[in-house]
């Protein structure tokens, strides 16, 4: 039996050519093209400032959360090795289920559920029993984590159909756009792998990294837009673009109003 810390002892092996580029790198560009997530934390941190101030432990949880996928996935493709495999994808298992725990409106709850403390202990047990049945069959795990993104799809659905804000409904758009850009480039990673071969452009996954990255830093303000109208009714969540709303290249955050009070 394999060494399951050795190189190559995954199950998976993506379409860039290994050790190409560097003789202690399988994949490289694979690995460098992780940079998003590193600097994905940071940005939603500060950005985000007013919010963290009212919701430190869901957004700090969170940052620190997406460091490590950021960190599993460049030691999973610097080394192709089964151990990085698994924590390249239960990091990104645990990372969605903390922000369910955190996030999902208690309106989406099963009705067997009466507070966000039961939910957290439901979440819990669900993510337990799947990270030990991610060892039964590695190779498909990627593909069930990528099933879960049609479900936030929906919930982002049912939430902007009670939002008249255009800006938001805007957001949302182009957030979809690059998890559709992101997501093609995964499965035409997987899937026509020949194809790319053949071409000499075998690096659409390492674009996986880059563009899931991007939709993600205009998934986070929309999740945590809702999480404000439906959790802090003091405050009226604002959506932001930072540096400014007239430059071609913009990061959206949220910031907070107090409504104004009727005398």
């Amino acid at each position: 039996m394999p060494n399951i810390f050795s190189y190559q002892s995954a199950e998976v092996d993506w379409c860039e050519g290994n050790f190409e580029h560097s003789a202690i790198i399988a994949e490289y560009y694979n690995t460098i093209s992780n940079v998003g997530f590193f600097a994905l934390s940071p940005v939603l941190l500060y950005l985000n400032r007013q919010y963290r101030q009212h919701r430190p432990v869901p957004l700090y949880i969170i940052s620190g959360l997406l460091l490590c996928v950021g960190l599993f996935s460049v030691y999973f493709h610097m080394t192709l090795s089964y151990v990085g495999q698994l924590l390249d994808e239960l990091s990104i298992l645990w990372t969605l289920a903390v922000a369910y725990s955190f996030w999902l409106p208690k309106t989406y709850f099963p009705r067997c559920i009466k507070s966000r403390k039961h939910f957290f202990w439901l979440t819990g047990i669900t993510t337990v029993v799947s990270t030990l049945m991610s060892f039964v069959k590695p190779a498909v795990n990627a593909y069930a984590l990528n099933c879960i993104a049609f479900h936030l799809l929906y919930l982002m659905w049912r939430e902007l159909k009670k939002c008249n804000d255009k800006r938001v409904h805007r957001m949302a758009a182009v957030m979809v756009l690059w998890w559709v850009l992101a997501i093609s480039s995964w499965i035409s990673d997987r899937w026509l792998c020949g194809l790319w071969q053949a071409i000499g452009f075998p690096y659409l996954h390492s674009f996986w990294h880059v563009l899931i990255a991007i939709s993600l830093l205009y998934c986070f303000p929309l999740v945590i837009y809702f999480d404000v109208r439906n959790e802090m009714p003091s405050f009226k969540p604002k959506l932001g673009y930072w540096p400014s709303d007239s430059w071609p290249v913009v990061v959206p955050y949220i910031a907070l109003e107090e409504p104004l009070k009727q005398c």
